[in-house]
């Protein structure tokens, strides 16, 4: 009998081929599209998705770990598409990726971040005007490549992109805008969370659905899925943001709360109604700086922010199967989808 580490462990294994497969997969479609922009916006997107370094010669690095363009093929492939045809789903997924990729480049503006994937931000590299517009052209990148598709699935996979992508930008908004107000609800948190995270990853799935030629009520489904999977995510990512090992993130220990983001664990405390929590509110009243971090953080758990949030992500991991299954009711055609899921729910970079 297999351990429950066993399986964990096999379904990383597995997450971790249909990852590397979707990369060899997408990434000459990604280049191609990239390789169109004109000069300087290309070398801003070159660099973003590290393969080109700031003079431009190229480098080693990856374009991100591909868990949305995976989702589209993934889903494409429960829902019936062998993997041989999986590839008509190409432009879907790398349109999916540019689009997320747009939001980075913004996010990183938005943010101030000066770090992604172990090296400088674009903004900081080329500046904010250059990694706007690469940003720009990514997302006009990702509406031609479906657009320009000739599969039947391409204009409603074109007008859902558009559509989440708007909803992205609420999130977003949304985000930055909890950053002045001294409160905010934890349902207001997760209703921006879901917009600004998983929504992209509900896109992703629903687009799989729509190139293998599902019904709308398979399509929600999916979509559905993608969203719950999606906020499950983002409550892992927003735990990494505050104890993620610097050498994996690429990224400062404790960053988030540096920048005091009133991310799902911090709000998880803020509202407690604890003496930790308290104690938080206190810090982010002010200028938090680097040697608060540590006790930044020890307040987040004290006050339950980090228990809540490792059990909020398993809960919606349940409600994204829940989803799933009505789209794909033998779980076991579902394999990849669920590989995926648990990959991005038991990460720790």
């Amino acid at each position: 009998m297999r351990t429950a580490d066993a399986v964990v462990a096999g379904e990383g294994q597995e997450a971790a081929a249909l990852l590397e497969a979707t990369r060899e997969t997408v990434n000459p479609e990604l280049r191609r599209a990239v390789g169109s922009l004109p000069g300087a916006m290309r070398r801003v997107a070159m660099y973003h998705f590290g393969w080109e370094r700031e003079d431009g010669s190229p480098a080693e690095g990856g374009a991100g770990k591909a868990i949305r363009p995976a989702l589209v093929l993934a889903s494409a492939q429960a829902l019936g598409v062998p993997r041989a045809a999986a590839g008509d789903a190409v432009r879907a997924a790398a349109a999916v990726e540019l689009a997320h990729n747009f939001t980075l480049l913004h996010d990183d503006i938005i943010d101030r971040d000066v770090q992604r994937r172990g090296r400088p931000t674009a903004w900081t590299v080329f500046g904010m005007p250059d990694a706007i517009l690469a940003g720009d052209a990514m997302m006009a990148l990702a509406v031609r490549l479906l657009a320009e598709d000739p599969h039947p699935a391409s204009a409603a996979a074109s007008a859902r992109l558009a559509a989440c992508v708007v909803e992205l930008c609420e999130g977003q908004q949304a985000d930055c805008a909890f950053e002045s107000r001294p409160y905010v609800s934890l349902d207001e948190c997760l209703t921006m969370a879901t917009a600004k995270t998983g929504a992209l990853l509900g896109c992703a799935c629903a687009l799989g659905a729509l190139y293998a030629g599902a019904g709308p009520e398979e399509v929600e489904a999916m979509d559905a899925f993608g969203r719950e999977a999606g906020l499950a995510f983002q409550l892992i990512d927003d735990l990494i943001g505050i104890w993620g090992d610097p050498g994996h993130t690429g990224k400062p220990a404790g960053a988030d709360l540096l920048a005091r983001k009133k991310s799902l664990p911090v709000v998880a405390a803020l509202t407690s109604g604890t003496e930790a929590g308290e104690e938080l509110a206190a810090l982010y009243a002010g200028s938090v700086k680097e040697d608060d971090v540590p006790r930044a953080a020890r307040a987040v758990e004290r006050a339950g922010g980090r228990d809540w949030a490792q059990a909020h992500a398993a809960d919606r991991m349940g409600r994204a199967v829940q989803e799933l299954s009505r789209a794909v009711p033998d779980l076991a055609a579902a394999g990849g989808l669920l590989a995926l899921a648990e990959f991005v729910t038991r990460r720790t970079k």
